[in-house]
């Protein structure tokens, strides 16, 4: 898994490739803790490069945005999210708790 981060004004831009599983969950759960503990709350995943999801990544996912969301400092945001991984975050109910947006101009734009 490769994972880059990206500032801008208003947001925090993750973009994660590859594989997200049960051994690179934390790498992915160390990053948006880097930027949550630096103040940031609005923070936008990019997973056009994402292959696969584990139930360890969603577990990533819905901690972050459980902390993001606390006292409505911000949320976290989904981007460009493959078929396969809608299909995960859907099964899981995770479609509802997110917001997502077809491309990473559209979730930088709505902050």
């Amino acid at each position: 898994m490769n994972i880059e981060t990206k500032s801008y004004k208003h947001c925090d831009l993750i973009e994660v490739a590859g594989r997200v599983d049960s051994a690179t969950a934390p790498q992915l759960a160390d990053a948006i803790n880097a930027l949550t503990d630096a103040g940031h709350f609005r923070i936008i995943l990019d997973f056009s490069k994402l292959e696969f999801i584990s139930s360890a990544g969603l577990r990533v996912l819905i901690n972050a945005q459980k902390n993001c969301k606390r006292y409505n400092r911000g949320e976290v945001m989904l981007t460009a999210v493959p078929q396969n991984v809608y299909s995960a975050l859907d099964l899981a109910g995770f479609t509802s708790l997110f917001t997502i947006k077809d491309t990473v101009i559209d979730a930088v734009g709505s902050f």
